[in-house]
């Protein structure tokens, strides 16, 4: 049996990432570049760096959906419309979605809480222990993505992942933005903003967008870094995983649930 931390095809990722690293940036499409992190530096991301979420559900108001909506406009997930014809059935369940409002309700109390979902950026992925050719993968910081190059869309992943954080793309992408190339065939999940991660900026898109209404729900960070206000944060509350039982110790914890 394989490591659960080993990673399929080793040797093919890492030419394609020193080829990649080489160029700086690849392109994949008219007007669209892959841009890869730290692309002017050959150091590329460390492992001495952890990034991850912290999110209070009992910030997460009932009627907001910034942070989905500033996520699906950062990865031009707004771009796609919904097929002519389409029922609300088929459009719900296949559309992409990175992030979603999950309500939860105590059994026993009635309690409510609201929780947005996304890829928890787990430090053992079950989607990169299933994937066939090695396009699930994780960084040395800790952030799972897909390397849409070498995704075959089997699937997967999907079945995999105990969160349903990923989507499959079902249809022709006429439009999309620069920063995250997407393509008919693909899975895709959130990457906690990479791209703005790897030009040096610290904050997602969806914590920037809950903060601006002023909910100040999500706390994005360093989670090795003790100085770091994730890791004080995580010090001072109680916080949960979402299915600790799977001991996949999440890069995305939550409070208050």
């Amino acid at each position: 049996m394989s490591n659960r931390n080993d990673q399929p095809d080793m040797q093919r990722r890492d030419f394609i990432g020193k080829t990649v690293l080489a160029a700086g940036a690849a392109t994949i499409a008219p007007g669209v570049l892959l841009t890869v992190a730290n692309a002017s530096s050959t150091e590329g991301v460390s492992s001495q760096v952890r990034w991850g979420m912290l999110i209070d559900t009992d910030k997460c108001a009932d009627d907001c959906s910034a942070c989905v909506q500033a996520c699906n406009k950062e990865n031009g997930i707004d771009l796609i419309d919904r097929p002519q014809g389409q029922s609300d059935e088929m459009w719900n369940a296949q559309r992409p979605q990175w992030i979603r409002k999950v309500k939860l309700r105590d059994i026993q109390t009635g309690e409510i809480s609201q929780l947005p979902m996304m890829c928890q950026h787990c430090e053992h992925p079950p989607c990169v222990d299933v994937c066939p050719t090695g396009a699930s993968f994780k960084r040395a910081d800790g952030i799972v993505m897909v390397d849409r190059h070498i995704c075959i869309g089997c699937r997967y992943c999907m079945m995999a992942c105990p969160y349903k954080a990923r989507s499959f793309i079902h249809q022709d992408v006429a439009e999309q933005v620069t920063g995250a190339p997407r393509g008919k065939g693909c899975v895709e999940s959130c990457n906690l903003c990479a791209g703005r991660i790897d030009a040096g900026q610290q904050t997602t898109a969806c914590q920037d967008a809950c903060n601006r209404d002023g909910h100040k729900a999500i706390l994005f960070g360093d989670l090795k870094d003790p100085n770091s206000e994730i890791a004080q944060a995580l010090k001072a509350h109680h916080s949960r995983q979402i299915r600790a039982d799977l001991e996949l110790n999440t890069g995305v914890r939550y409070t208050n649930v």
